[in-house]
């Protein structure tokens, strides 16, 4: 099981909960729900990353908080006619992505099983990493800030090079298009990365987490605790 959150799961429970999941592909800006709508689905990644954006007046998406095969997108389905306050999108193409009705993930949590606790773990890691990301939003620097979510994206994807595109990170960091533009020249006049057509290399890790604030380093630490 690629999702790190179900590989986790007791065999017996596993196999129970596999007969409710369907796996389906997730495309880049992908919508899985929307604000103010009842969520359907819970979504397992099995690879690349979704974003959990709140959605602005102006139709503007901040990032709260990025989920990978880590941990599961769809928490506010817990409780029945609960609509989500968040969207969420896929951050990537995802060739695999468990998903299960929001009934059956309703049904499960009710057991109070080994899935139970599971998920409230993360629930509570979540909570705590997107506390720590509105620190991170307050208090340090959009380069800081910059450098963090490329190593977010690098660890999520698991590759060096992944598509990425300017008005993508602008719109997940809060920041301009400029200013972004900007920064990532720096970073690529540093050799740090390398961004050509929409796609970045990670070159050189070290420098990133070097410019990086604390906040990667105690958001990777809080999901790690949680599996």
């Amino acid at each position: 099981m690629e999702n790190l959150l179900l590989a986790t799961l007791p065999p017996e429970d596993l196999t129970r909960i596999s007969r409710q999941l369907e796996s389906v592909p997730l495309r880049v800006k992908e919508l899985l729900h929307k604000p103010g709508e009842l969520i359907d689905y819970v979504y397992f990644p099995a690879a690349g990353f979704c974003s959990i954006v709140t959605v602005l007046e102006d139709g503007s998406m901040i990032e709260a908080a990025t989920v990978g095969r880590e941990g599961m997108v769809g928490l506010a389905a817990t409780l029945l006619e609960n609509p989500s306050p968040t969207a969420a999108m896929a951050q990537s193409d995802i060739d695999v992505c468990y998903r299960m009705k929001a009934d059956a993930f309703r049904a499960e949590m009710d057991r109070c099983s080994a899935f139970h606790s599971v998920i409230t773990r993360y629930a509570q890691a979540l909570m705590a990493f997107v506390m720590q990301s509105a620190a991170c939003n307050a208090a340090h620097s959009i380069p800081q800030r910059l450098a963090r979510w490329l190593l977010v994206a690098q660890d999520r994807m698991g590759a060096d090079e992944f598509l990425l595109t300017q008005e993508f990170i602008a719109m997940m960091l809060g920041a301009s298009r400029s200013m972004v533009t900007m920064i990532a020249g720096e970073f690529q006049d540093a050799g740090f990365i390398t961004y050509r057509r929409g796609r970045v290399t990670i070159v050189d890790r070290a420098a990133l987490e070097a410019t990086s604030c604390e906040c990667y380093r105690t958001g990777a630490e809080l999901l790690r605790g949680a599996d």
